[in-house]
């Protein structure tokens, strides 16, 4: 093995003694203390060119009070964090050169959010090449999201959606063209996305889910739910309930004009979206509305809605579903996460540290539960 540091985390040696590694990115750079210079002689050391045994014999001439174990350690610790890898890494015999050329953007950037040891740099496209994820409904959030993972190289997209195309869509559906008016949407999106990415498999049905068991017939070897849809109103409640069944993780995106929200689970780590639906509740009831402006509609409302809001949400759900499938970046999962479109800010995130007793789907254990400013 010839370690080197990553091209993308690029270290930084500061005058007050601190070595930063990873770039300016928050969540993936990190700094070291290194008053003596050991950790930035080393980091120069890891070029690609050298064995580790190299590397250990280089710098103990350097360092002479460093020991071949301590250094060894120090690489050992530099590649697990992700911020190292192999020069020599073979050549990944799984993906065709056509697919490594596309796909060349996406493993830099892989690369750069990935914080754990990979055998390979792409290990990412090779798992997503082999998982099949299943969008429910291709409207203005759907369109994004599938368009988004189908350019990434999922390798089977499946898109469920009943309706058909409308003149008030095209705004923000971004699948959709004036010529296809009148036509069912799914039949509609499966051509474009097959368009876009002919590498993949992209299937679709028209089937308008009406409870639990009609998602649970989706699941059948899917990796990844994708939520996309708003109507019912209990369709994130039946979904939570059918991936708790089947054990399959999912991702819902919404917006409510300016707000946009989405969250990420994984059955059986943690708490469920119902779980996170009691804590509100109970939040809710300790300041009860006293009155209220206007009755609600007995029609589910209009939205107020555009390409940018719709796409910001389809797009955060993807990047979701990829974490959920590659684990780079390892999102957090089993919360909730809502962003002002009206500021640009990071408006909330639901965490619960345990299932919510009064949960009906997992409903275990003591409750501990809030919404942490962001």
């Amino acid at each position: 093995m010839r370690p080197r540091v990553k091209n993308e985390h690029c270290p930084i040696r500061f005058g007050d003694d601190w070595v930063r590694i990873g770039g300016d990115v928050f969540g993936v750079a990190a700094e070291i203390w290194d008053p003596e210079g050991a950790v930035w002689a080393l980091l120069e050391l890891l070029d690609g060119t050298r064995t580790v045994g190299q590397v250990v014999a280089d710098l103990a001439r350097l360092f002479p009070d460093r020991s071949a174990e301590e250094v060894r350690a120090d690489i050992e610790l530099l590649i697990d964090r992700g911020y190292a890898e192999d020069a020599d890494e073979p050549e990944c015999v799984e993906l065709s050169a056509r697919q490594r050329e596309r796909y060349h953007r996406g493993r830099l950037l892989n690369r750069w959010v990935d914080l754990a040891r990979r055998s390979s740099s792409w290990e990412f496209q090779v798992r997503m090449s082999r998982a099949r994820v299943v969008v429910v409904g291709v409207g203005g959030v759907g369109c994004t999201a599938a368009s988004a993972l189908a350019r990434s190289g999922v390798g089977h997209l499946h898109c469920v959606e009943p309706d058909v195309i409308e003149l008030s869509n095209l705004n923000r559906q971004i699948l959709y063209t004036e010529q296809d008016l009148g036509r069912l949407k799914v039949d509609v999106a499966v051509e474009r996305l097959r368009a876009t990415n002919s590498d993949i498999a992209v299937t679709g049905e028209r089937t308008r889910i009406d409870g639990t068991a009609s998602l649970r017939a989706l699941l059948a070897g899917c990796d990844v739910l994708a939520m996309c849809a708003d109507q019912p109103g209990e369709i994130r409640t039946w979904t939570n309930q059918a991936c708790a069944l089947t054990g399959t993780p999912w991702v819902y995106g919404a917006y409510t004009g300016p707000q946009a929200d989405i969250g990420l689970y994984r059955p059986g780590t943690g708490p469920c979206f119902e779980c996170a639906r009691a804590a509100e509740r109970e939040r809710d009831e300790l300041r009860p509305p006293v009155a209220i402006w206007r009755p609600k509609p007995a029609e589910p409302p209009e939205h107020a809605a555009n390409a940018v809001t719709a796409g910001l949400v389809g797009n955060l759900v993807a990047h979701a579903v990829m974490s959920l499938i590659t684990e780079a970046p390892r999102l957090r999962v089993n919360c909730q996460h809502g962003y002002s479109l009206a500021t640009l800010d990071h408006t909330f995130t639901t965490i619960l540290d345990r299932p919510h007793p009064h949960c009906r789907t997992c409903g275990r254990g003591a409750r501990t539960a809030g919404r942490r400013p962001a």
